[in-house]
Order: structure tokens, then C-alpha cells, then sequence
């Protein structure tokens, strides 16, 4: 199987800072190929260029579409595009996003395991939410090698933590020792090869861009009465373990805690729109029942002022919800 020759990396806030570390540290006679996914907007292409400028002895290229790969090289997924591997080359995918965004972490990391098992060195980096989770576990069972930068010193400890509760990880460590350490791994044998599970190679498949169908999530998710917040479609509930994960028919894909910081902003804004309106209802009550004093219709004056007071009873509790934080993790000790 030869050593262990592809890298991939996944970083997100907080990660330049290691990435750096890990690029400036690695030999020039690197016997193996580095690709890396960070979460950039669409015109975010600068910051990857700082990065690249600490690669002082391997050559970096932002990767496009049918590049084949070559070792001692490193390969940066460019903006909007999944970054996926194949036998000796790289595809761009415009598969549907994961975890709101693309180019993800997981994709790549998928790829990689279903193409290259045992070959595969994954690494995650400082970040929030939990992207790369699920393509490190991927890695794992395809029978790559786990390495996740340590939580404790992390800009962003979500993400280094999702990925420690997802799969067995092989070592965590600062982001300081990585770049050595990937250095010295790269020149190790590679495990014998893992029967590829089939949901790896369909997720790959959706992310390259590939027509997903509800007939084909079936085999392996079932539906959810949950619905995707990117096209209003039915999600379904990976059967893939951890961490727990969320598709669509069109293919948009959510771990649980970007799942539900998505269903935060919606429920804030929902809860927003509601109080408007009720304050707007007490407002226009409270004026018909001034109309029917005026008019000398007191029962009816006293009606609407009744309504008005129970509508801004309303209001006032919408309100505490409101200004209540919606996040339902814990605090820090």
C-alpha cells in the first residue's frame, strides 16, 4: 500500500494560525501531497494566499479541476468548490453545501478515505461547529491515520472536539508539534486496506454534484420529521453513528449543532416577526376601544381595552424570549 502519502487538512476560526506552523515546519523532500479546506467566503481567496506564503519550502497551488497530484506539492480548495480526490487527480465539485458551507471539510476528508484507506492522514484544526467530524470517522474506518489538533489550545475548540467524540482519534497535540509530527508520518508504512462503506462513496458522489433522489438517501438514512433550512425539504437521519447527522433529497447535509445554529437564527427571527405583530394588534385595539369611548359605546370600549391587555400580556412574554439566549449548550465551567 505504500506509506502514508496524502494529507488532508481542515481548518476553520482560528486555524490560520497553525496551518502556518504546521506549512513552515514540513521538509522540502515531503514524500507525500498536502490539501487543505478552509471555510472562506467566495471572493476569500487572500487569506489562503497569507497561508501559503509560509510554505517556505513546498511549492502551494490552489487546486482546479483535473490537477493531478503530485507529492511534495500543496493544494489549497479554492473558493465555492468542494475539494475532492480521486486515483491520481483532483476534482472541483459544486455539490450542494455541508454545514452551510463550501468548499467543506468533509468532502474532502471522504474522498481521500474512499481513494487512498489506509494512505489517508487526516487532520482538524481549530474551528466552530463541527465540520470535519464526520470525514475524519470516515477516514478511520476506511483505515487512515486521526491526528486532531489539541482543544485546549485551540483559537476554536468546537471542532477539534466534535472530531474527538466522533471517532477514535490517533493522537492530539498542539498545533506547534503537528507540522513535525506529520513529518514523521508520512514516511511510515501504510495499514493494511478497510472495506469501503458505501455511504462514503455516495456522499462523495452527492458532493461532486451528482443527483441524489430520496430513493437513494433511503439505504442509508431515514427520514426525520425535520426540515432542511437551505430548500425546505425533508431531512433524514444518517445511520452512520457519530456524530449525528442530517440530508436532504437535494443533497444539503447538517451536523446536529449547525443544524440547529441555523434553526436559532430562524426561530430568533420568527419570534421577532410574531412580536411585531401582536404589539401592532394591541396597538390597533387599544386605538378601537379609544374610538368607542369617544363614541359613547362603553361595553364595547371596555371589550377591545381587555383584548389590548391581554395582547401586550403576549407581547411582554414574547419579549423575554427574545432578549433569553437561544443556544442550548451548556456554559463553560
Amino acid at each position: 500500500m505504500g506509506n502514508r502519502d496524502i494529507i488532508v487538512i481542515g481548518g476553520s476560526a482560528g486555524a490560520t494560525a497553525p496551518l502556518k506552523d504546521i506549512l513552515n515546519r514540513l521538509p522540502a523532500d515531503l514524500p507525500a501531497a498536502v490539501f487543505i479546506v478552509l471555510h472562506i467566503a467566495a471572493q476569500g481567496i487572500g487569506v489562503l494566499a497569507t497561508v501559503a506564503s509560509s510554505a517556505a519550502r513546498l511549492p502551494v497551488r490552489q487546486a482546479e479541476n483535473g490537477m493531478l497530484i503530485e507529492h511534495g506539492h500543496i493544494y489549497l480548495a479554492p473558493p465555492d468548490h468542494h475539494l475532492l480526490l480521486f486515483r491520481d487527480h483532483m476534482m472541483l465539485g459544486r455539490g450542494p453545501r455541508e454545514n452551510m458551507v463550501r468548499p467543506a471539510i468533509d468532502p474532502l476528508f471522504r474522498s481521500a478515505a474512499l481513494h487512498y484507506g489506509p494512505r489517508v492522514i487526516g487532520v482538524i484544526l481549530s474551528g466552530f461547529l463541527s465540520d470535519g467530524a464526520a470525514g475524519l470517522n470516515a477516514v478511520k474506518r476506511c483505515g487512515g491515520f486521526a491526528l486532531v489538533q489539541d482543544p485546549k489550545e485551540a483559537t476554536a475548540d468546537e471542532m477539534p472536539l466534535r472530531a474527538l467524540e466522533a471517532t477514535t482519534v490517533d493522537l492530539c497535540v498542539s498545533g506547534g508539534r503537528i507540522g513535525d509530527v506529520l513529518s514523521e508520518l508520512v514516511r511510515e508504512a501504510a495499514g493494511a486496506a478497510f472495506p469501503i462503506p458505501p455511504e462514503i462513496r455516495l456522499e462523495v458522489e452527492i458532493a461532486a454534484g451528482e443527483r441524489i433522489g430520496s430513493d437513494n438517501l433511503l439505504p442509508i438514512a431515514n427520514p426525520a420529521s425535520l426540515t432542511c433550512p437551505s430548500c425546505g425539504g425533508v431531512l433524514s437521519e444518517l445511520n452512520d453513528g457519530h456524530p449525528l447527522r442530517f440530508r436532504c433529497q437535494v443533497g444539503h447535509a447538517y451536523t446536529a449543532d449547525a443544524l440547529a445554529k441555523e434553526q436559532e437564527s430562524r426561530v430568533d427571527e420568527a419570534l421577532r416577526v410574531a412580536l411585531r405583530i401582536i404589539e401592532e394588534r394591541a396597538e390597533l385595539v387599544h386605538r378601537m376601544a379609544l374610538d368607542g369611548r369617544h363614541s359613547g359605546r362603553a361595553a364595547v370600549a371596555r371589550m377591545y381595552e381587555a383584548r389590548a391587555t391581554e395582547y401586550r400580556e403576549y407581547a411582554d412574554m414574547i419579549r423575554r424570549v427574545v432578549l433569553q439566549s437561544l443556544d442550548p449548550r451548556p456554559p463553560k465551567a
